[in-house]
């Protein structure tokens, strides 16, 4: 076994202003066993670094300072969003530094610990009780978001799902990796709202960049035209389809099964020791399963998206799995 070294120096660092200014520029580590098991050189974007645990904090981020710049967020704001989680988490952050109220909207697929987040930052939480005949329970919470808009005065909707402010936050994203490896070959991303594949898109275009997108949606998503179906991972695929995707701009799409995310999380922990959450297994799945047709030369970057604590009751539970998934 080969001991990895540490330096006995202190590391660098930098004064920052807020737990704001932590968010992004997270780290690009070589995924070495997954590399070796598929001899292809695999890298992981762990945006599970950011303070709030997940990508969604650069969204959040984005859409709220982009939303003072130009007037529409003051502090007698009332913020709403639907979310399935980790937007939840990333918008209470956000949204306690600024001292703004914040209402989320949540389904049944939410859970425990993250309801126990949003409490701890005193976010009123509106649970839906049953999915919308046209689009699920997504569909249901933006129903839902439309009648507290009328309900509750100077409120404003963040909308993660058509906002463009979300893929613009990941122009950052994109930037970060490429210039920590210069030469990616694919980038696999998970969709729910698509704004990180699309911001990243963006930026591989307007540098003119060769990098391949790949994306991974769930089985039973209705992202890229599939009928809907039963989905029990949050935050991967969508009841709806997204308002940021342009087809053209993707390579290819990758689905993948509520139970792949599982084996995908168990192998990226027993392979690397990350615990990550379900649509990073999603990722890792989607590149097992396409490993074989990448030629031995390329780089690959996997964007993982967020931590695994949230789905200890879940993903890494095995009753829940059997119950739920092979039941």
């Amino acid at each position: 076994m080969k001991v990895t070294q540490t330096s006995p120096t202190l590391p660098i660092t930098h004064q920052l202003d807020s737990i704001l200014d932590t968010v992004g520029y997270t780290p690009l580590i070589h995924l070495k066993q997954l590399s070796t098991l598929t001899g292809i050189d695999v890298y992981g974007k762990l945006e599970m670094a950011n303070p709030g645990g997940s990508i969604k904090d650069r969204t959040s981020l984005s859409i709220l300072n982009e939303g003072i710049k130009n007037g529409t967020i003051t502090p007698d704001t009332t913020l709403i969003e639907s979310s399935s989680g980790n937007m939840a988490i990333g918008l209470a952050q956000v949204c306690s530094y600024y001292s703004i109220p914040l209402v989320i909207v949540v389904d049944p697929k939410a859970n425990k610990h993250t309801l126990k987040i949003l409490k701890a930052y005193g976010v009123k939480v509106d649970i839906v009780e049953k999915p919308s005949t046209d689009g699920g329970y997504l569909g249901a919470r933006l129903k839902r978001v439309k009648q507290l808009l009328e309900k509750i005065p100077k409120a404003v909707w963040t909308n993660q799902y058509g906002n463009r402010a979300n893929p613009l936050a990941h122009h950052q994203t994109m930037a970060e990796i490429a210039h920590d490896l210069p030469d990616a070959d694919y980038i696999f991303a998970a969709t729910s709202t698509c704004g990180t594949l699309m911001g990243c898109a963006a930026y591989i275009k307007a540098e003119n960049l060769s990098t391949k997108l790949v994306a991974v949606d769930a089985l039973g998503s209705v992202i890229f035209g599939n009928k809907p179906k039963d989905r029990f991972i949050p935050g991967h695929g969508a009841g709806l389809p997204s308002q940021f995707l342009d087809r053209k701009t993707i390579e290819e799409v990758v689905h993948v099964s509520d139970m792949e995310c599982v084996t995908g999380c168990k192998k990226l922990l027993s392979t690397e020791s990350i615990l990550a959450g379900g649509s990073s297994g999603a990722v890792v799945s989607a590149f097992l399963k396409r490993a074989a047709t990448i030629p031995s030369d390329q780089k690959v970057v996997l964007i993982l998206c967020d931590r695994g604590e949230r789905y200890l009751d879940t993903i890494y539970n095995e009753e829940w799995v059997t119950n739920k998934l092979n039941g």
